[in-house]
Order: structure tokens, then sequence, then C-alpha cells
């Protein structure tokens, strides 16, 4: 998956979602899935195998240092005695019912894939958020610097205004000094922004694992329909998951203090250590065991789980609170940059219709080239905060999806 990716972005734009792809398909943790699958398959067969018959093999030799000897009553009754006993045995078990622990635990298993399961997800969720903020910090960046080539073209054209002026007698060598101290200070900006910019792509080239370059390009992504938003973050799974978890340790309780019943065939052989007893016999037999400890620590165990269950539903209650406020806030910040918006163009007019009346004043003498680059500086500035807040308002739309994982 991460080589198809990283070939389609060698021809093409940076995408969000490319990324976020990429970045789960590289990153460590997602190995962790199949190693879940794993471990849950072979608990849930090792539970499994209960059923399966036992067999059990022993095997004794004992020697004796004094046997009681009755020669009389032996030779009358033809006896022989050894003064050594070897023996051994076989027994098969088998279960004819366990209670439901088998079940139980067969169901515990499964509750405890899905808890790590949905651990994972929350740990993979914040890894896209992640990615998404460098995302984001990079086109912010790209766009601070097509507003800072801006500003040097727009400097560009003063300083020959200028040269123009000194030509006419009306500006001096100050004047044009000062503009060009403005051009070196878009200069340190870029240099500084490009740094920033090589040091973002690299955190995003480590989390995403594609090869990506200094002049790579990156996408602006479409803004997000945010009319019915619906909070579906994977550690509310998670919660879930861990009640799931407690109600079957609950029911496990239940299975301990149930007897159990197993079916048993022996079979036995050793040495005569006197003739009148056969070398082997078998036997067979139910048994019914019954283990009434469990009554012991009963309630302390299920107060236990109570006590988890309340822990997991208060962190539930906190995390939906804590998330609330988080989409209020944004959502007061996607209102507020949208107002804002609603007026950069306006401000960017003015700035534009004073930049301009400046220039016919510095070139009638009335004002001079510093009042003039002020102006100009204002003008960018104006265009930088426009561009800057339909980014952020691109950002807080996504910002409030990711919130709430819808």
């Amino acid at each position: 998956m991460v080589a198809a990716v990283m070939a389609s972005q060698a021809f093409a734009q940076l995408t969000l979602d490319g990324c976020k792809e990429a970045a789960r398909s590289n990153y460590p943790m997602v190995k962790q899935y199949g190693l879940i699958e794993k471990s849950r398959d072979y608990t849930v067969s090792n539970a499994a195998k209960g059923w399966l018959p036992q067999v059990s093999l022993s095997a004794m030799g004992i020697g004796f240092t004094d046997i009681i000897d009755f020669p009389e009553q032996a030779s009358a009754l033809n006896v022989d005695m050894e003064n050594y006993l070897v023996s051994g045995s076989v027994m098969v078990s088998q279960k004819v019912y366990d209670g439901g622990e088998i079940a139980a635990r067969k169901r515990t298993a499964k509750a405890e894939a899905d808890v790590s399961r949905e651990e994972t997800n929350v740990a993979m969720y914040d890894i896209e958020r992640r990615v998404e903020q460098i995302f984001f910090g990079v086109l912010t960046i790209d766009e601070m610097l097509r507003q800072t080539a801006l500003l040097h073209d727009d400097l560009g054209v003063s300083m020959n205004t200028v040269k123009g002026m000194i030509e006419g007698g009306i500006a001096n060598q100050s004047d044009a000094d000062a503009v060009s101290v403005e051009i070196m200070k878009t200069r340190q900006e870029e240099v500084r922004l490009k740094a920033s910019r090589k040091a973002y792509l690299i955190m995003l080239s480590t989390f995403t694992g594609l090869k990506i370059g200094e002049d790579a390009t990156l996408k602006t992504p479409a803004r997000t329909d945010i009319s019915s938003i619906v909070n579906r973050r994977p550690e509310l799974q998670l919660f879930a998951a861990n009640n799931k978890l407690i109600d079957e340790q609950r029911k496990s309780l239940d299975t301990r203090l149930r007897p159990t019943i197993s079916a048993f065939g022996m079979g036995t052989y050793h040495n005569k250590v006197v003739n009148l007893a056969n070398n082997g016999m078998l036997a067979g037999g139910l048994t019914v065991s019954w283990n009434i400890g469990a009554l012991y620590t009963r309630k302390n165990d299920i107060r236990n789980l109570e006590v988890k269950r309340q822990m997991n539903d208060v962190n539930r209650e906190t995390f939906e609170f804590n998330t609330t406020l988080e989409s209020e806030q944004t959502m007061g910040n996607i209102a507020s940059l949208r107002k804002q918006i609603a007026l950069d163009d306006d401000i960017i007019a003015l700035r534009q219709s004073i930049r301009e009346k400046a220039e016919k004043k510095v070139a009638g003498g009335t004002e001079t080239v510093n009042e003039l680059l002020r102006d100009i500086n204002a003008v960018s500035e104006a265009r930088q905060a426009k561009a800057l807040h339909e980014i952020q308002l691109t950002e807080e739309m996504y910002n409030l999806r990711n919130i709430n994982n819808f």
C-alpha cells in the first residue's frame, strides 16, 4: 500500500488523505492488528482444548526390606512372595460438564482482544491527527512564502520608482537604502520559512514513509461539510469494549460456583508381589468436584469489577465532556474566521487605495519613502491575513471532524 501511494505521489501533489493512508500503513503499530487476531485465536483454541480427553501416565517401583514370611501357610496355599513391586497405570478422563468455564474463557479471550484492538485504533487515530497538523503546517508556510514573494515583488517595483526619483532629484540614496533594507528582510523571512518547511516535510516523511523532497507540493484539501457532526471517536469504542470485558469477567465468576463432572477410565499393571493377585486390572467411573472456595471471595470480586465499571464510565463521561467543549471551541473559531474573511477583502481594498495615494504623494514630494514602505507592508500584511484565515478556516473544519472522528 505504501509503495502504491509513493508511486502515485511521485507525479502528483501530496494530498491529506494520501498522507494519512501512508501513515497508517507505515506506522509500526499497524502490525499490532495481526498480532491481536493471532493471540485471540490461540487463546480461544487453547480454551476449546479443555474438552479434549486428558491422559495421564504413572509408573512406580518399590523395594521391600522385610517381608513377613509364613513358609508353611504359603507352601500350603502355593503362594510365592517377592520383595519388590513395579507398577504402572494409564488414566483417561473426559469432562462431561464444566459449569460453563471453557465457554466463559473463550468469551473473555475475545473481549480482551476487542479491548486491545480498540486501544490500537486510538493510537492510530492520534497518528492521523498529528499527520494532519503537520500537513496544514506546511500549507500555512507555503502561503506565507507566497505572500513574502509578493511583498518582495512590490518592494522591487518601489525600488525602481525610487531610483527614478533619485535621478530626478526628488529622492536621495537613503531612500533607496530604506527600500533595500525591507527587501533584505523579505529574504531573511524567506530563508526562515524555507527552513521551517524543510523540518515539517522531514516529519511528514518520517510519519508516512514517503520520500518527500523540499520541492514537494501539497494540495489544499477542499472544505468539508460540518453541518451534521456525530461523535465517532475510537475512544468511545474502547470504553464500550472495556465494559463488555467486565461483563464477561462477571459471568466467569458464576462458573466458579458450579460443580464439574468428568468420566474416567483407568488401566493398571504390576508385577506379582504375591501370586494371589492378578497382574493388571481396569476401572472406570465418574468424578464430581465442587470447589466452594470461590464463595469466600465472591462479594469482593463482584465489588472490584463494579468499581472498574464505574471508573470506566467516569472516564467515558469525562472524555465526552472534554470532546464537547473542544467541539464548541472549534465551532466558535470557525464562526470567527468566517467573519474575519468577510472583512478581509474590504481591508485589502482600503490598504491598496491608501498605498496608491501614498505612491502619488511620494512622487509629488509630499510624503517620504518610509511612509510609502509602511503602506506597502500594510497591504502585504492584509493579504497575508486573508490567506492565513482561509487556510485556518479549512484546518478548523477538518479539526472539528477529527475531534469527533466524523
